[in-house]
Formats: structure tokens, C-alpha cells, sequence
């Protein structure tokens, strides 16, 4: 019935003139240009959250098409993350939707296991992306109440997909944040990004100047102390430092299971007091603690606090060096806002990443121009209107994209179902007229 349902649509199309002349000027851009109908929806990223909405649909047997701009799924974990880099949460909160991870996976599964997770669940529901296609752009065309969005392939093919739904799954961690510093130009030595840092050992004896105190930044630091490397970290802001376990659990699984009995004031209370007890005063060595709690201040600004698996021992040695915020570069050297210079011979960039969905979707609803991410904040910003839908920008992981993923697949349904149904009444009448 949906092959009948495909036909009757391209069949009303052919014979609309706005049709034929938006797709006749599209094609004539470029020859070598195609046009592809989409029965279901069509899926940005083929990433963690458009895996997970992609075999959400496939269990309500509603098809679609993921499109991957890389030539793999997971690029962001295959291609540009660190070499020991593991799931900072347990493995049962990194969960994607009708899949757990393997019984005999470690509780904090390595970054080659995550990955091998992921292939297994794109195997298991049957998901194959459309690999090196770059949306260039996503419109809702109103005349055709249908979304047409552009992609570019590797040798510059243009392919145009028209669908009913629109699923952007690119993610808040699109795009690396260069920060402008000044005198960049001038520093002379290495500076890199850490979508671009793979291991310390290059590092090796070298004084490393990591910008950015997060989990990434604190994981490079400490991966530069294990080869050797003599690194320092800025931390420009408060951040909370809390450990990975306490009280022998993980603290993000002790404290989700806080928040079921006690207010979340109440719960940052306790995580503070036993993180005191175990770490220590961090502003002692220059971590000051923001005035917000760790769990009121994510849920608020999407701030993660820093799990730690070992740096701050290596601060406190004085092994990792925390110095204030960047006034300016100089030759192989640093400027700080205290007036101090030291020099470097590297700097890594632990600057985040960001969202890059204003550069491809047209539309000025749903998600903010400015930060790319929904206007609505959880769990209310995974809908938009004309069947737009958003997963993996809640800043709560792959727990709040598998959330997302299911509400997305449960909505798309919905309207599936009546318009299978409606399309079957009109095959029926069809049979009888």
C-alpha cells in the first residue's frame, strides 16, 4: 500500500506546473542533479541520536533515509576523538533504544567498544546512511506541504529529497568552537583542536598549553601527563570537579536516583559535601566552584560537571599547572589576564563544539540562529512544526536523545497510520468507482 500511496503522490506531482518548474529550475543548476522522493522521513546525522530515531521508526515499520556527511556513522567518535577516551557515564545510561550494551563490556565501555556498539546497532535494525552526503540546504515548501532538502555528494552531484518529515540529528557537537585569541598567528608552535588530538606521545617532553577546563580538557591534560608532556590547563571560569564514583556507585547514577526522593537543591547539597570529603577543597588549587549546585547548573545552562578519572591528583601534585585566561599570544609564548607569560611549544584547544544546523536548515522557528540549538528547552524542544523534529541537542547525552528518539518515532507514527489509513480508503474507492 505505500508503493500505491508513492505513486498516487508522484503522480499529482508531475502533473503540478509549480512542481515541474521548481524541479525543472533545480535540475537545470546543475546536470548532473536527481531528485528522490522520501516515503518517510528524511534523517540529518547518522550519529548516536539519528541511529536511535531511525531504529525507533524501523520497529513501527516506518522507513527512512539517514544522510551522513562523513563516510561513517559515529564520525565525531571515529574520527575525531581521542585514543583514551571512554563513555564518562555508565554504560547503561549510554544505552540507544531496544539495544543494552554486551554483558562482558566494562561498566565504562572504552571508545573502540562504543563504537563497535554502535555498528552493531546499525547492523541489528537494518540502518544504512547515505554516506558523504552534505545537506547544503532544508526547506519547507508550503505549495507542496513536503520538505526539500538539497545535499552535495563527493564529486559536487547535487541530490534534492522531498519527504514529509524532517529529522535534523547533527547534534550540538557539529562543529569544533575556534576561539579568537589574539595574536594566533604569532604563536609559531602547534595549535590544534582536540577533534584533532589523537595521543600525548607527540607531545613528549614539550610543554602543552590545553585550553579549556571540561572533561575533554582534563582527560588531555592527564593523557599528556602519561607521556611525559608538561602540560598546563586555563581554566577561565568556576567549574565543578565532582569524582566519577562516590559512595560505591557512580555519581550520575547516585544522583539520578537522589532526585526520585529529594529535591535537586537538596541532592547538590549531598554531592558537594562527599565530593569535599573525597577531593578535597578544589579552589585551592585554582578550581573555584560556580554558586549553582552541579545538577541545578546543567539543568539550567547545559554545563557538564567534570567527572574526574584522575587529573586532579596530577593538579595537586603540581604535575598539570592551572593558569587564569588568555590575554594574548605571543612567539612561543602566552600572555596571561595576571600579566604572567610563559612559554609553550603546543596549544590544544579543549574549546567545545557547537551546532550547525542555522547553516543548512531555513526555517526560524524551531531552532536559534544564534546557538543552533531548539528554542524550547527540554524535554519540550524535540517537535517543531510541518514535521520537523530535533534530537541530540538536549544536552543531557545519548540518555536525552534516546528519550527524544522515541517520542520523535511515536509522533511520526501517528500521522503514518492516518495516512495509511486515508490512502487505503482512496485505494478502496478507487477499486469500486
Amino acid at each position: 500500500m505505500g508503493n500505491y500511496y508513492l505513486r498516487e503522490i508522484e503522480g499529482k506531482q508531475a502533473h503540478d506546473p509549480l512542481f515541474i518548474e521548481k524541479t525543472n529550475s533545480n535540475s537545470n543548476k546543475s546536470c548532473s542533479s536527481q531528485f528522490k522522493y522520501v516515503e518517510g522521513p528524511v534523517i540529518v546525522g547518522a550519529g548516536p541520536s539519528g541511529l536511535a530515531v531511525a531504529a525507533s521508526l524501523k520497529v513501527k515499520d516506518v522507513p527512512s533515509v539517514v544522510l551522513e556527511r562523513s563516510n561513517c556513522i559515529a564520525s565525531l567518535w571515529q574520527l575525531k576523538t581521542y585514543d583514551r577516551l571512554r563513555v564518562h557515564l555508565p554504560k547503561q545510561f549510554c544505552e540507544l533504544p531496544f539495544m543494552g550494551f554486551p554483558n562482558d563490556f566494562p561498566t565504562y565501555p572504552t571508545k573502540e567498544q562504543f563504537i563497535q556498539y554502535l555498528e552493531d546497532y546499525a547492523n541489528k535494525f537494518d540502518i544504512r546512511p547515505q554516506f558523504n552526503e552534505t545537506v547544503a540546504q532544508a526547506e519547507y515548501d508550503c505549495t507542496l506541504r513536503l520538505w526539500r532538502v538539497k545535499s552535495v555528494g563527493l564529486n559536487g552531484e547535487m541530490t534534492e529529497y522531498v519527504c514529509r518529515w524532517l529529522v535534523a540529528a547533527t547534534g550540538e557537537n557539529a562543529e569544533p568552537v575556534m576561539p579568537k585569541i589574539e595574536g594566533i598567528k604569532e604563536f609559531g608552535g602547534s595549535i590544534k583542536h582536540t577533534s584533532l588530538y589523537k595521543c600525548g606521545a607527540e607531545f613528549r617532553s614539550k610543554k602543552v598549553l590545553v585550553v579549556g577546563c571540561g572533561n575533554s580538557g582534563m582527560e588531555v591534560c592527564l593523557d599528556l601527563c602519561n607521556h611525559d608532556a608538561k602540560p598546563s590547563i586555563v581554566v577561565r571560569d568556576s567549574v565543578h570537579i565532582l569524582p566519577r564514583e562516590m559512595l560505591g556507585k557512580s555519581t550520575f547514577g547516585l544522583s539520578m536516583w537522589l532526585l526520585k526522593w529529594l529535591p535537586m537543591r537538596l541532592v547538590d547539597r549531598l554531592l558537594l559535601i562527599v565530593s569535599w570529603l573525597i577531593l578535597g577543597d578544589t579552589s585551592r588549587f585554582g578550581l573555584d566552584r560556580p554558586s549553582l549546585g552541579p545538577l541545578e547548573l546543567k539543568n539550567l545552562s547545559g554545563k557538564t560537571p567534570v567527572l574526574d578519572v584522575g587529573t586532579l591528583a596530577k593538579i595537586k601534585s603540581g604535575d598539570i599547572k592551572v593558569l587564569p585566561s588568555i590575554k594574548r599570544l605571543k612567539r612561543h609564548a602566552v600572555e596571561f589576564v595576571d600579566g604572567k607569560i610563559e612559554n609553550f611549544e603546543a596549544i590544544i584547544l579543549a574549546t567545545g563544539y557547537r551546532s550547525n544546523v542555522p547553516s543548512w536548515l531555513k526555517e526560524g522557528q524551531m531552532f536559534s540562529k544564534k546557538d543552533g540549538l531548539p528554542r524550547r528547552a527540554f524535554p519540550n524542544g524535540w517537535k517543531g512544526e510541518c514535521g520537523l523534529y530535533a534530537v541530540g541537542f538536549t544536552k543531557r547525552g545519548i540518555l536525552g536523545a534516546s528519550m527524544d528518539a522515541k517520542r520523535i518515532a511515536e509522533d511520526i507514527e501517528r500521522y503514518w497510520k492516518v495516512e495509511a489509513k486515508h490512502n487505503t480508503t482512496t485505494f478502496a474507492s478507487s477499486l469500486l468507482s
